[in-house]
């Protein structure tokens, strides 16, 4: 066997992973959603939120259930139990507030992420003299600072660049998902 037909071998195996109509399914719902995102910015990240927070409050709460079966790790999953237990009341309570604190927290943290990504490839750039790795250390180094000192506008703009993604994504799921049909059909064939 050539390595090419070792390939495409390997290429139909990985599209057997799911089945094409799951991959349908997916793409279906990432195109939604990413319309959703779009056309309603503000409710659809509201309403996102709020089913995290109910997972939260439900997921602490079997958490709590399940030292019934097992004790192991007793003091960390109470303690995980609780945050979670918390933040699912609060996020419930308090839906809009949540989501922009969440949103905010959630770009403050990849800001920080950027900065430090920045910094290792500076490091890598400098110690072996590298400028691909120090283009790189610097884009993200500015992309982390102006996630830093705007937050709330990084926030504010999440909802539309996830839409995108979306929408994206679910092009893509959908085209994969024919394209799965088809290798599925021929191999059966």
């Amino acid at each position: 066997m050539t390595e090419n037909e070792t390939i495409a071998d390997q290429g139909i195996e990985g599209l057997r992973l799911f089945p094409w109509w799951l991959l349908l399914l997916w793409g279906i719902l990432a195109l939604l959603l990413g319309v959703a995102f779009l056309l309603t910015p503000g409710m659809t990240t509201i309403l996102l939120i709020t089913f995290m927070g109910a997972y939260w409050l439900v997921g602490g709460i079997f958490a709590i259930a399940s030292l019934a079966v097992d004790k192991s790790n007793m003091g960390w999953k109470i303690f995980l139990a609780i945050i979670n237990i918390v933040a699912g009341i609060v996020i419930l309570l308090y839906p809009m507030y949540s989501t922009i604190f969440v949103l905010s927290f959630f770009i403050i943290f990849i800001g920080f992420w950027a900065c430090f990504v920045g910094g290792a490839h500076l490091f890598q750039a400098f110690s072996k003299k590298d400028w691909g790795n120090a283009v790189l250390g610097i884009i993200s180094l500015i992309f982390g600072i102006i996630l830093l000192i705007n937050p709330f506008i990084a926030a504010a703009l999440l909802p539309f660049v996830a839409g995108g993604f979306a929408i994206v994504m679910g092009i893509v799921s959908i085209y994969v998902s024919f394209a799965a049909k088809k290798c599925g059909e021929a191999v059966t064939a």
